[in-house]
């Protein structure tokens, strides 16, 4: 019996040997969770960069997030996008980070690539290309002075409906290694993605394109208002395809008289397209009765708005401006509008704040205040909509004073000038469209 209990014991492992199994065990599970990790972080790299590119609006913006969020997710020192031309032979654009300020200059004179060699290798066979050693390479050409030397790349074709937009190529890897098939996973995967935001991003930028036509040609050319000059601007909101309902008109009446209006209906859609421009038609036919004040105008345009349509809500200022001895005087009156800015002659702004009345489409049986101020030779006014100066960060006192000081900046300048700048260096965050009519009396 005591034989048969010592052959037992001498079969079965002794517990050295099984501590050496245990830590090799729990070695090859460290490494798995290590690897499943680094894996889950690079598919939330992947996800995160995805986001991160579909949320811009501007294709220069986006190409330039694939190539960044490229070298983020596979760690790599230099990224380039060769954008193909329409016959997909050669390169058109090609956009690169990673150069240093001086591998920038150095390259200045040589010029974009073309796409010969390993460049124009991966045109020419669009397949994932992953190489550990450039100047090896059958189709390498060579570096030209000042490029940096590179030895690994991986290169990608980026396919938009079934055609080759453009190739993505990485090179140098922080860590000294080649590129591996992880590497190469991830980027294709990412290609992919970018391939639908381009698409998406150039689809916007046609919309954007076409919704600003259709609002410039409801906007009219400002007429010969002599004696007076003056210029308008309108700029449509930031984000892509808004329609605003912002316009502007002056029209020059009997006697040395002009109109001039400013106003915005709320909204962004064909809606509120439509009705802008029922609202400055309608409004034009009413001008032409000299002898209504434009506090009785805005009331009567009201009314009409009321009985013929479903406005919605509009806010406007209309204005005239007469002959008054040897200068000008300025009657107006707003409905809810934000007050016009006056700028003198020795560059003195003041906004004509005074009682608003309502907005448009609200209660027509409301008075329509009035008001007149003097204007000297050489002076003007400016009519803009608040697109201008509303800032959600910023008080609109705040804007108001900045838009002030712009003005007066920028006082010396032609009207055309003028009203550009203050469109450029506007105060307020670009979510809205935005108009400017800016008029001056004469000298004297």
């Amino acid at each position: 019996m005591a034989g048969d209990k010592e052959g037992k014991e001498s079969k079965e492992p002794g517990l050295p040997a099984l501590r050496l199994r245990l830590r090799e065990e729990l070695g090859r599970i460290d490494e798995q969770l290590r690897a499943l990790l680094a894996a889950m972080d690079r598919l939330q790299g992947l996800l995160d960069a995805v986001v991160a590119i579909s949320r811009e609006v501007e294709l220069h913006a986006v190409l330039h997030r694939i190539v960044t969020t490229a070298m983020e997710l596979v760690g790599a020192r230099y990224g380039a996008l060769g954008v193909l031309n329409e016959s997909g032979e050669h390169l058109e654009e090609f956009i690169t980070e990673g150069l240093t300020e001086q591998e920038r200059a150095d390259l200045a004179a040589v010029g974009l690539p073309l796409g010969e060699g390993v460049l124009g290798y991966l045109i020419h066979h669009p397949e994932p290309l992953r190489i550990d050693d450039v100047s090896a390479h059958p189709a390498s050409a060579g570096f030209p002075p000042g490029h940096p030397r590179l030895h690994t790349l991986l290169g990608v074709a980026i396919t938009i409906r079934g055609r080759i937009y453009g190739d993505l190529y990485l090179s140098e890897r922080h860590d000294g290694q080649s590129f591996d098939v992880h590497d190469e996973n991830i980027v294709l995967a990412l290609a992919s993605a970018a391939g639908i935001a381009i698409d998406n991003v150039r689809l916007f930028e046609r919309v954007r394109s076409a919704s600003e036509q259709f609002q410039r040609l409801l906007l009219p050319t400002l007429p010969d208002l002599r004696p007076f000059t003056a210029a308008a601007i309108y700029r449509p909101a930031a984000e892509p395809s808004r329609l605003g309902g912002d316009w502007y008109d002056a029209i020059l009446l009997p006697d040395n008289v002009v109109a001039v209006v400013i106003g915005d209906v709320v909204g962004h859609d064909m809606h509120a397209a439509a009705t802008m421009a029922c609202t400055r038609n309608m409004l034009r036919a009413l001008l032409f009765d000299r002898r209504n004040p434009p506090g009785s105008v805005l009331a009567h345009l009201d009314r009409i708005l009321q009985a013929v349509t479903d406005p919605p809500v509009t806010t406007t200022c209309l204005a005239r401006i007469e002959p008054e001895g040897a200068a000008w005087r300025l009657n107006w009156s707003t409905a809810g509008h934000i007050p016009p800015l006056l700028l003198t002659p020795d560059r003195r702004t003041e906004y004509l704040f005074a009682e608003p009345g309502l907005p448009l489409g609200v209660d027509t049986g409301e008075p329509r205040p009035e008001h007149t101020h003097p204007l000297p030779p050489d002076t003007t006014v400016v009519f803009f909509t608040d697109g201008l100066v509303e800032h959600p960060e910023h008080p609109i006192d705040e804007s108001l004073n900045e838009l002030a000081a712009l003005a007066a900046s920028h006082a010396d300048l032609p009207l055309e000038d003028f009203v550009q700048a203050l469109a450029d260096s506007h105060p307020s965050d670009g979510h809205d469209d935005m108009a400017i009519l800016a008029i001056r009396t004469p000298r004297g």
